[in-house]
């Protein structure tokens, strides 16, 4: 099935995914370097980056459940996206419980708020993975001849359905 929310003839959630997945997962990697190398600015633009990613996320959003909500009941497709969808919305919450603990100084942040942020990205590292399943693997979005209940593409290195 091809995707009910385009612009000039391209999905619209497909276009702006790769905004938020950029800014959260740069975010971590500047909480990495502000936390090895103890370098302050690199903690601000952490948590200028989370603000981003966030808006970013929801932005996206709305468009990718208008896709989401016209594949069809019952497949495997709508079980993936289903998780996929889930899975983004506790990343967000992940990010911006992250963002609330860093504010309003980014520098002496909690623990928690690295936690936070880290246990995100490794979240949207799956949810990333499930939403190229549902593009590359079951065509959701870009083919309307798209097979909603192709197997897993782990099922070709043999990893179980």
């Amino acid at each position: 099935m091809e995707s009910k929310a385009k612009l000039l003839g391209h999905p619209i959630h497909q276009m702006l995914i790769v905004f938020p997945l950029g800014l959260l997962a740069t975010a971590v990697i500047f909480d990495i370097i502000y936390l090895t190398a103890d370098r302050p600015l690199f903690a601000e633009f952490a948590y200028w980056l989370i603000i981003s990613g966030i808006v970013g996320g929801l932005i996206a959003a709305p468009f990718g459940l208008i896709d989401w909500a016209s594949i069809p009941r019952g497949t495997r497709a709508k079980r993936v996206g289903a998780m996929h969808g889930i899975g983004n919305v506790i990343v967000l919450l992940l990010f911006a419980i992250s963002a609330w603990l860093r504010y309003p100084n980014t520098v002496d942040s909690p623990t928690l708020a690295y936690v936070c942020s880290f246990v995100g990205a490794g979240i949207a590292l799956f949810t990333a993975w499930l939403g190229g399943e549902l593009v590359d693997r079951l065509g959701i979005g870009v083919y309307d001849g798209a097979n909603a209940n192709s197997p897993s593409s782990l099922h070709r290195v043999g990893v179980p359905r």
